[in-house]
């Protein structure tokens, strides 16, 4: 069976795909990285520590998953995003071993970055129409707007100038007695309440913020006034309320509609249908168009996908 391995080791999951050369997602493992109990995340070189433990083991459940596997090519993200500087010790657990295999198994490598794979990936059965479009890439480490050509060319517009929506989500999560990442235990207790959006939602122009609803919540907290159901459902109204915001200006300046979501965030339902509903409401430009959940938060398939690109454009026949 003939495939292209991608590889993706980020700085909280390890992933390991196998897409097949007509594009089907042959197989996608992966594994959480540990994050102790009250912990806002890892350092970097804890990151990298747990990826060499866990890439070993994924790509041997992969290969008991398609005992038939013939890899033509390896991918791997090198980077976070294809910006110049952009550089995290943890993909170089993931870059390296992908190095290893291709000089040894004398297969093609191909480069690509973690922000790429993760809107190759959202575009898989989003629906979104050929063209150029805008693209969301909301998670832990990246809260950023960007225009997306034809050709796949990535061109950034604008994002939070603070903390990422993801972070946001995290350290209201912690700060509640929540594990981390925060974001299911945080929906789940969002349920029991509804919002009034006592949070300020900060975007102007084409960049967002969040450090201020971080201290705003945290304030709420500490007065002991509001449950923490309240207070995690105010938290979801203000990621959709900034985010529809951020949208709509984006889409009014690039004259672009239609909008793929990807990233860890968008995987929440709670968070599609506030944004869904706020777009709605408001008459906004938009066309939302999702990443399908398990393809959302971080994985390697588009990794896996870019690659598979690159391949077939290499040997066309």
């Amino acid at each position: 069976m003939k495939a292209i391995l991608g590889l993706d080791t980020s700085c909280y999951t390890t992933s390991v795909a196998a897409v097949a050369l007509d594009g089907q997602v042959l197989a996608s493992v992966r594994r959480l990285l540990v994050v102790k109990q009250g912990g806002r995340g890892l350092r970097q070189s804890e990151g990298v520590f747990q990826h060499t433990q866990n890439l070993p083991q994924l790509v041997k459940q992969l290969k008991e998953q398609l005992p038939d596997l013939e890899p033509v090519a390896i991918s791997a993200s090198f980077t976070p995003r294809n910006v110049e500087g952009s550089y995290m010790p943890v993909f170089t657990v993931g870059s390296g071993a992908a190095e290893q295999l291709s000089a040894l198994m004398n297969l093609p490598l191909y480069h690509t970055n973690h922000q790429a794979g993760h809107i190759a990936a959202a575009r898989i059965d989003s629906g979104i129409p050929q063209g150029a479009h805008l693209a969301l890439h909301l998670s832990g480490g990246t809260t950023e707007v960007l225009r997306c050509e034809l050709d796949g060319a990535l061109e950034l517009l604008g994002g939070s100038d603070d903390l990422h929506a993801g972070q946001f989500v995290d350290r209201v999560g912690v700060r509640l007695g929540l594990g981390f990442p925060a974001g299911p235990a945080l929906e789940k207790l969002a349920e029991g309440a509804e919002a009034q959006s006592l949070i300020v939602a900060t975007c102007r122009g084409l960049n967002c913020s969040f450090s201020g609803a971080e201290a705003q919540v945290m304030r709420m907290a500490d007065s002991g006034e509001y449950t923490p159901e309240q207070l995690a459902a105010e938290v979801y109204s203000c990621l959709a309320r900034t985010i529809e915001k951020l949208l709509t200006n984006a889409a009014k300046e690039t004259g672009l509609r239609n909008v793929l979501l990807a990233g860890g965030v968008v995987s929440s339902p709670r968070f599609r249908k506030m944004l869904l509903e706020r777009i709605r409401r408001n008459h906004s430009p938009i066309h939302a168009y999702f990443a399908r959940p398990e393809y959302s938060g971080d994985n390697a398939v588009g990794v896996a996908m870019l690659g598979k690109n690159q391949f077939l454009k290499e040997n066309p026949s």
